[in-house]
C-alpha cells in the first residue's frame, strides 16, 4: 500500500461517521446545471474561502465537459467535485431534498481521487482538505470537521504554510498570496471548528508567522483569459475577526485557569477592537455577508462576556449586555434559518452556535430575572482612568416597543423553531432541541405565568439586584451530551 493511499485511508478511517449511501447510478448534471451551483459557490463561500484558483477550477470543469478527463488529475477531479458537493449541500434545506442528494453523489465522485488529492507533500493536499472539511460541516452525519480541520492544519504544519517563506525564496507576490490566503482560510477555519466545539485551537498565534495577503488580491479582477475572476473581500475581513477571536479565546479559554489580574479591562478591550471590525465594515458588503458578520459579532461578544475560569465574576451590567446580544442573535438566526434561500456559509455549526446561546440566555435569565425583565437601566461598572471603558448597550431595534418580558418568551419559542428548521437538514439538531427543551422548559413557565400575572393587571413586582438563584449554564460539550452523557461532560461548568 502506497503512503499517500495509507494517509488517505487514515482520513477516511478517522473522519468518518455513517458511511456513504451506495450510488445507483451516475452522470455529470447538465453544464447549465453545473455551473449555477459553482457560481453559488463562488458567491457565498468562496467569497469567505479562496483557497485555490479559480482559473484551475473553470479550466477543469471545461474538460470534463469536453471528455477530456485524460488530461485532469485526481486533485482537479477532487477540486471540481468538492466544490460541486459543497455549493450544492449548502443550498439545501432539508435531508431529503435534491441539493443534500446531489451532494452526496458529488463527494462520492470526489472520494474516487481521494489517494491522489489527499497525497502529502503538494499544495493541492492543503486545499482538498479545505474543501473536505466545509463539505463536512454540512452533513456530520457522514464526516467529522473536527478531525478533517486537524488533518488539514497537521498538512499546513508539515508543508510549512504556518510561516512566510524569506523574500529570496518565492519573489511571484501573486503565489506568495495565494500561499498566505490559503494559510488562512485554514486559520479561519480551525478557529470556528475550536470554538463551536469549545476546544483547544489546533496551533496558537505565536506558532504561526503570516503576514496578510496583499488587499488588492481579493479584489474582482480579470484573468489573463479576460474572464472575469469574483472577488473574495469578505473573506479578508473574515480573516481578521478571526484573528481577534483567536486572541481573546486563547487568553480565556487556553490559558492556564488562574483569573486573570484585571480581566474586565481585557474582555472590554477584546469587545472594543470587534467593535470596531463591525463599524468599519464596507458599505458594499452584499446584505447577507452583513447579516453573517452581524451574528459572528454578537456571538463573539456574548462568548467572551460569559464567565469562565479566567474572568469568573458578572456584573448585572454584562448579564444585560448577553440578554441583548443574544437575543439580537436568536431573532435574527431564526430568519435567516427561515430563508428560502442560503446567503453566505451557513452549516450545522450554525446549530450549535444556536444552542450556544440560548443556554447562555437562559443562564442570564435565571441569575437575574426581575432586573432584566423590568427594563430599569442598568449602569455600566466603573471603570478606572485610561481604561477601556465597558462595550456600550445595543441599539435596539426599531418599531413598536415591546417590553423585556414578551422579547424574551417570543426569543425563547422561535429559538425552539430554530433547532427544528436546522433538525430537516440535520439529526443531530433534532438532538439539539430536545437538549434545549429541556433547560428552557421551566424559565419558559415561569414566563409565561409572570405574563398571566401582568395580563391580570396585577402590581408590579419589585425589582431587586438578584444574586445567582440557580444553577448557571456555562459551557456545554455539546458531543457529551449526544452521547447521553450530559452531567458528566467535563466541560459543563456549574455556579451556584
Amino acid at each position: 500500500m502506497s503512503s499517500n493511499m495509507t494517509f488517505a485511508r487514515l482520513v477516511l478511517a478517522a473522519a468518518s461517521n455513517d458511511p456513504l449511501p451506495e450510488m445507483e447510478s451516475w452522470r455529470l448534471p447538465s453544464r447549465q446545471q453545473a455551473l449555477n451551483v459553482v457560481q453559488y459557490y463562488m458567491s457565498n463561500i468562496y467569497s469567505l474561502f479562496p483557497a485555490f484558483s479559480e482559473t484551475v477550477l473553470y479550466a477543469t470543469l471545461d474538460q470534463m465537459y469536453a471528455q477530456q478527463d485524460r488530461g485532469i488529475n485526481d486533485a482537479e477531479h477532487w477540486l471540481a467535485y468538492m466544490v460541486l458537493a459543497v455549493g450544492s449541500t449548502a443550498q439545501s434545506q432539508s435531508k431529503n431534498d435534491d441539493f443534500y442528494a446531489n451532494g452526496l453523489r458529488f463527494v462520492s465522485q470526489a472520494l474516487r481521487h481521494a489517494d491522489r488529492a489527499l497525497m502529502p507533500g503538494y499544495t493541492s493536499q492543503i486545499q482538498s482538505l479545505i474543501l473536505f472539511t466545509q463539505y463536512s460541516m454540512l452533513d456530520p452525519a457522514h464526516f467529522d470537521s473536527w478531525h478533517l480541520i486537524g488533518f488539514t492544519c497537521r498538512a499546513v504544519i508539515d508543508l510549512g504554510f504556518h510561516q512566510d517563506p524569506p523574500p529570496e525564496q518565492l519573489s511571484d507576490k501573486a503565489v506568495l498570496d495565494m500561499r498566505r490566503k490559503t494559510f488562512y482560510c485554514v486559520y479561519s477555519l480551525d478557529r470556528s471548528i475550536s470554538m463551536v466545539h469549545a476546544r483547544a485551537f489546533s496551533f496558537t498565534d505565536d506558532a504561526a508567522s503570516v503576514a496578510w495577503p496583499r488587499p488588492s488580491s481579493f479584489s474582482r479582477r480579470a484573468s489573463i483569459t479576460g474572464q472575469m475572476l469574483s472577488g473574495s473581500e469578505p473573506a479578508f475581513l473574515l480573516f481578521q475577526l478571526r484573528r481577534a477571536q483567536s486572541q481573546w479565546y486563547q487568553a480565556l479559554f487556553q490559558s492556564d485557569p488562574t483569573p486573570l489580574p484585571d480581566s474586565s479591562s481585557f474582555i472590554w478591550q477584546m469587545c472594543q477592537d470587534m467593535k470596531e471590525w463591525a463599524e468599519a465594515l464596507p458599505n458594499s458588503l452584499p446584505m447577507g455577508m452583513r447579516a453573517l458578520f452581524d451574528l459572528e459579532v454578537r456571538y463573539s461578544f456574548v462568548y467572551c462576556i460569559a464567565p469562565s475560569a479566567r474572568a469568573p465574576h458578572m456584573t448585572d451590567y454584562g448579564r444585560l449586555l448577553i440578554f441583548e446580544h443574544a437575543i439580537a442573535y436568536l431573532d435574527r438566526i431564526y430568519e435567516v434559518s427561515h430563508s428560502s434561500v442560503n446567503t453566505a456559509f451557513y452549516s450545522y455549526h450554525d446549530a450549535l452556535r444556536v444552542f450556544f446561546m440560548a443556554s447562555q440566555f437562559i443562564a442570564v435569565l435565571r441569575d437575574a430575572e426581575d432586573i432584566l425583565l423590568s427594563g430599569m437601566p442598568i449602569p455600566p461598572p466603573p471603570v478606572e482612568y485610561g481604561k477601556t471603558p465597558p462595550l456600550p448597550l445595543p441599539n435596539r431595534p426599531a418599531g413598536p416597543i415591546i417590553d423585556n418580558l414578551d422579547r424574551s418568551l417570543g426569543c425563547l419559542e422561535r429559538t425552539a423553531l430554530t433547532l427544528a428548521k436546522y433538525g430537516a437538514r440535520w439529526d443531530d439538531s433534532i438532538t439539539l432541541k430536545k437538549s434545549y427543551e429541556i433547560i428552557s422548559a421551566e424559565i419558559i413557565d415561569r414566563l409565561r405565568v409572570r405574563r398571566q400575572l401582568k395580563q391580570r393587571a396585577s402590581p408590579p413586582q419589585i425589582v431587586s439586584q438578584s444574586a445567582p438563584r440557580e444553577m448557571r449554564w456555562v459551557g456545554v460539550d455539546v458531543e457529551a451530551m449526544m452521547r447521553g452523557n450530559l452531567a458528566d461532560s467535563r466541560n459543563i461548568k456549574f455556579e451556584h
